[in-house]
């Protein structure tokens, strides 16, 4: 193939004559005048690998798609524009959407049957693959009017989807009061989290209600959002050996988890665990924290400082038999296994604290996957197990830190799980944001020089001035791909909140380059909002403004929090009349349906407040000037911007915010302006005064 996609590479020695996306395989589809099959999936993607093992390294199966179909395979991590387009269409055709997603489409990409797992033969109630392609070459050969009739229903359906409304509606407060009900309504009060099982994580949930209880006061806004992440990080769906958070909770208890890690999952929770810190001081919230940090710079940091993409859910059960893997083997233990590692002290307390027994842990398993093995889950407290074994609390934690340490070790001598080392600009903007706020909050210098090293990273190897774009992944020594809105969205909120923990101003220049190219290369002058993609591209069949806010925030919610934020920072009203009529654009589906748009339910909670900008006249790196920046964050102040007045950014600033001439270290120390719309209360340089004026609401 001559790609670098881990997921294309798994299938390179397929006897599928696999083709990716682009004109060679259309070019040949026309010339042949065949239907393509089009593959999109993700290297760790469970099903996504049953499928390829059962289907697509069949030689009777591959013989007849090579023959009846040109067979095309998305990676859909490097293509989100494609998967984007065709996984609403698969929603539209089939009612559900998922990978691997199997989509057989005319030579002019227009999609007339949709699926997604497809077994090799008739079984789960669903077709066999072989009977699914001579069905689709008999409507081919005999009735094609049908299928092109289709895709082009399809086609139209995509197109009025994505059409611009002219219908801009306000947003105001009651909209955020409407997102908390429904919030309220789907919260599961018995194990926390929303919804029944399966139960993700969705961190922009929990960004919303924590906003919604600073606005509000309200109490079970941020109850709901500190018993779950408490429930997430004692149950199984957190890795109590080498730390990080798998996937998803395939159980209403959060124990049975998809073993699949991913960076964007990491980084997002990490902010949520923070935050809940800064509210509550309650230091279980920030060791949560910590340890997904270590997670990730031991396991997922590349060397240059980007950061990988994701790690596998299944791995092989032996070394000697790499072919036979297993979900979840490399993470479970029998009881025996643990009794040969630890000692005997060891573990008793490990077996009382993750819930470890003989006959395996694992209630939920419909699939028979976990028979003797126990998922480690926290079901007691240090407390209860040292007044049991008549122990300190002390000892108990000492115990259980050794006892982890072997049991890393011995697992590390297990066949690791696939490792998704490409590197994606969007996910790694969220682990900047992520390690610059992590710097702030705990005090912790590293995590900042970690953000500034993937900073550089990106703006040196995945950043083209020259043609003024981005490009979206690296891996191999290659960068490839125009990168998309999300690519410019994450990132500049990832230099936005590296520049308000270092302080250093070239971070700011370069978050206010990049939004003006994003602006000029996705934002809609007519109607509001930005578009996903470039519009570049024309093998994809529709622009679209994705507005759901899923797994990751949706491009367009973190846009407009970015435009907002960089409007209180340079004084660019520019910017705000951006942001505020791309609000109204989504402001009907906000009211509709404020749920699944919580990050846009952040970003307008910023618009209606009156944001505090903190400006300091000081040193960056004076003692003063940080005593002063650690009574700040302490607190939980979603609403407020941060400016550092030195020689160095005054260069910058003061053409864009001509009061910052006025601004001045008081007593030759450094000095605190607390101001809204750049109208200060009195400066000062005393820390206590300092702590009044940030508690003023």
């Amino acid at each position: 193939m001559g790609e670098k996609s881990p997921y294309l590479l798994q299938h390179a020695f397929n006897p599928v004559d696999w083709y990716p996306w682009g004109e060679e395989a259309f070019a040949k589809a026309r010339r042949e005048d065949k239907p393509i099959f089009l593959s999109i999936g993700y290297s760790t993607c469970y099903w996504c690998h049953v499928m390829e093992r059962e289907v697509f390294e069949s030689d009777a199966i591959a013989a007849l798609m090579n023959k009846l179909v040109v067979c095309v395979k998305v990676d859909r991590e490097e293509r989100p524009d494609v998967d984007r387009v065709y996984m609403t269409a698969l929603q539209a055709m089939t009612g559900s959407g998922g990978w691997p997603m199997s989509m057989f489409l005319t030579p002019d990409l227009k999609p007339f049957f949709a699926a997604t797992y497809i077994p090799p033969e008739a079984k789960y109630g669903r077709a066999g693959f072989p009977d699914i392609l001579n069905r689709i070459h008999e409507v081919w050969t005999s009735r094609r009017k049908d299928a092109v009739e289709t895709g082009a229903q399809i086609e139209m359906y995509l197109r009025q989807l994505t059409a611009p409304s002219n219908k801009l509606t306000d947003a105001g407060a009651d909209v955020l009061d409407r997102g908390f009900e429904a919030f309220l309504s789907g919260y599961d009060p018995q194990y926390a989290g929303f919804n029944p099982a399966p139960k993700f994580p969705r961190p922009v949930a929990f960004n919303f209600l924590l906003r919604y209880h600073h606005r509000t006061g309200s109490g079970k806004a941020l109850d709901m959002v500190l018993e779950t992440l408490k429930a997430m990080a004692r149950g199984g769906m957190y890795d109590h050996v080498g730390g990080g958070f798998h996937r998803y909770a395939t159980d209403r208890e959060w124990h049975v988890p998809h073993f699949e890690k991913m960076l964007y999952d990491q980084a997002q929770l990490v902010l949520s665990y923070l935050e809940a810190y800064q509210i509550t001081r309650t230091s279980f919230f920030a060791e949560v924290a910590r340890d997904v940090l270590r997670f990730v710079e031991k396991e997922m940091t590349s060397s240059s400082g980007g950061f990988y993409s994701a790690q596998d859910a299944e791995s092989a059960l032996t070394h000697e038999e790499p072919g036979k893997k297993k979900e979840g083997a490399f993470y479970t233990w029998t009881k025996a296994e643990l009794e040969r590692l630890l000692t005997s002290d060891e573990s008793k307390v490990v077996a009382e604290y993750y819930d470890i027994q003989p006959a395996g842990n694992v209630r939920s398993d419909p699939h028979g996957e976990f028979g003797g093995q126990n998922i480690p889950h926290i079901t007691t407290s240090p407390e209860s197990i040292a007044a049991r074994m008549d122990i300190t609390v002390d000892a108990v934690h000492t115990l259980l830190s050794s006892a982890r340490r072997k049991l890393s070790d011995a697992r590390s001598k297990r066949p690791l799980p696939h490792l998704d080392d490409k590197i994606l600009v969007s996910w790694n903007g969220l682990m900047i944001s992520a390690l610059a706020r992590a710097s702030q909050v705990l005090g912790d210098e590293s995590y900042r020089l970690q953000a500034e090293k993937a900073g550089r990273f990106i703006l040196e190897t995945m950043d083209d001035p020259a043609r003024e774009v981005l490009v979206r992944r690296f891996r191999d020594g290659e960068s490839k791909f125009e990168a998309h809105l999300e690519d410019y969205a994450f990132f500049i909120q990832g230099l936005l909140d590296l520049y308000e923990a270092s302080l250093d101003i070239r971070w700011l220049e370069q978050a206010l380059q990049l939004q003006k190219r994003q602006n000029s290369i996705f934002y809609d002058n007519d109607n509001g909002g930005f578009y996903d993609i470039s519009g570049s591209d024309p093998s994809i069949l529709v622009r679209t403004k994705e507005a759901y806010d899923g797994a990751e925030p949706s491009g367009n919610s973190i846009a407009l929090l970015n435009l907002l934020r960089l409007a209180h920072m340079t004084g660019n009203e520019v910017f705000t009349e951006m942001a505020n009529r791309s609000l109204k654009f989504f402001g009907e589906r906000m009211h509709k349906v404020p749920e699944a748009l919580a990050q846009f339910l952040v970003a307008l909670d910023f618009s209606l407040a009156k944001p505090r900008q903190i400006v300091v006249a000081g040193g960056r790196d004076a003692p003063d000037t940080r005593i002063l920046l650690e009574e700040l964050h302490s607190r939980f102040l979603p609403v407020r911007v941060i400016l550092l007045v030195d020689d160095p950014a005054r260069k910058m600033l003061e053409p864009l915010i001509p009061f910052l001439k006025s601004v001045t270290m008081v007593g030759g120390k450094a000095t605190v302006y607390v101001c809204e719309d750049f109208a200060c209360k009195l400066p000062t340089n005393d820390p206590r005064v300092f702590a009044t004026l940030l508690k003023e609401q």
